[in-house]
């Protein structure tokens, strides 16, 4: 499956480089943000609640969501939306600069954060395969370049940047991040438009988005790719609303060192999304999910137990590892499979289920480090990663992968196939 860099188009470049300008930007305020909320308050709840509130937005509106975007123009909603939010980072940063700043404003400011946030990713999902086709291959190799800068950008480059912009003032780190929505926008819009989508029969967006949610829970394959990341995300939010409050108290890591401790998990999930097509095609796709899944529970295991910051920031990297393979295989899968016009239903389905689980993560971390002690939600996360692991097994396994494309009408891959591997009856 070795594709030559050239096909893909020049467009490409631009939303890469968009992408990547704005994920600088999300690393700044991934390590601002819970800084900012530690000048507060260290009330873990109030810390949980920050947090929790960003992914609200997929819980109210996902679903809906993914039916907008499937009638909108794609290329205008990312645009539109990197712009809004470039405008919503200016209101903290002016309540910082005037020493008026809130766990209310700061929770409320995640919630308009993560609402952009859930059209943009959708539209950038389903924007990617109608600029460069549905071969597999075409797909994993260019969300491995978007997932790998993504990291290195949002987790290796932005949080120490972020931990130093805000010594410089509270306001400079968000600014900063509204600056990157800003160019962002610019480059989007400056991105080819998508082919026309056949008008199809006019329903209800309320059925239409019944329809997109349909199609998910009616395929095994597809549930199995959306449960994995909805349990990861009570699992991962759990984690990361108390790792602030682990790392300062239990490590004894100051300000900076939480920044590089984040860039830790970075630099394995730049490693993983770059190994991504290379464990596809030794493993299968299939076995390569599973595997990624188990390194990650087991990974957290050791962060819980870790006696020093340099296990932890090992541990975090195994895990980032782990993490970026799944971000690559997981989306190039589903975009493969997926017809054009369910794409941003199925794609928000997918990420709703993740998202509004997070919120759970995020209050049971806060009720587990306060009921327990800061080690506890670490400890419950790897416990719920490995179950995970072991449920879904099944339902992303290497024969169900080529089943799907098969029915896709695509080619197998010879390198990734099981002898024998029969075609999934009543697959979607």
């Amino acid at each position: 499956m070795t594709v030559d860099v050239r096909k893909l188009p020049t467009g490409f470049g631009r939303l890469w480089t968009a992408q990547t300008v704005s994920s600088l930007g999300d690393g700044v305020t991934h390590a601002a943000l819970p800084l900012l909320a530690l000048t507060l308050t260290r009330d873990p709840m109030a810390l949980a609640v920050v947090t929790a509130v960003g992914t609200l937005p997929w819980l109210l509106f996902g679903v809906l969501g993914g039916a907008l975007v499937d009638r909108w123009d794609r290329r205008r909603t990312m645009w539109v939306t990197d712009a809004g939010r470039a405008v919503v980072l200016a209101i903290p940063a002016a309540a910082a600069a005037l020493d008026m700043l809130s766990i209310p404003l700061l929770a409320a400011v995640a919630f308009l954060l993560g609402l952009g946030g859930l059209f943009f990713d959708t539209a950038a999902t389903a924007y990617l395969p109608d600029l460069l086709g549905r071969e597999p291959a075409l797909l994993e190799r260019a969300n491995s370049r978007l997932r790998g800068t993504q990291t290195a950008a949002s987790g290796f480059a932005g949080p120490p940047a972020g931990s130093a912009l805000l010594v410089l003032g509270r306001a400079v780190p968000l600014l900063a991040d509204a600056v990157s929505f800003a160019l962002s926008a610019l480059l989007v819009r400056s991105l080819p438009a998508a082919p026309r989508r056949v008008p199809q029969a006019r329903e209800s967006l309320l059925r239409q988005a019944r329809a997109g949610a349909s199609y998910v829970f009616r395929d095994r394959l597809l549930l199995g790719l959306a449960l994995r990341p909805a349990v990861g995300n009570i699992a991962f939010l759990a984690v990361e609303t108390v790792l602030a409050l682990f790392a300062h108290d239990r490590l004894g890591i100051d300000t900076i060192g939480f920044g590089l401790l984040l860039t830790a998990e970075a630099t394995g999930g730049l490693l993983g999304a770059g190994i991504a097509s290379f464990l596809g095609r030794r493993l299968g796709t299939g076995t390569a999910l599973t595997c990624t899944a188990a390194v990650e529970g087991l990974a957290i295991l050791g962060l819980a137990a870790a006696p020093n910051p340099y296990v932890a920031g090992l541990a975090l990297a195994v895990c980032g590892a782990g993490m970026g393979a799944t971000m690559v295989l997981g989306p190039s899968l589903r975009q493969a499979i997926v017809p054009g016009h369910l794409m941003g239903r199925v794609a928000s389905t997918s990420r709703m289920l993740a998202m509004c689980a997070a919120p759970f993560g995020a209050l049971l971390g806060g009720w587990l480090a306060t009921t327990y002690d800061v080690r506890t939600p670490l400890y419950t996360a790897a416990g719920l990663l490995l179950t995970m692991t072991a449920v879904t097994s099944t339902m992303t396994s290497n024969r169900q992968v080529e089943a799907a494309l098969h029915a896709a009408g695509l080619p197998e891959d010879p390198d990734r196939s099981e002898p024998g591997d029969p075609v999934r009856e009543g697959a979607v």
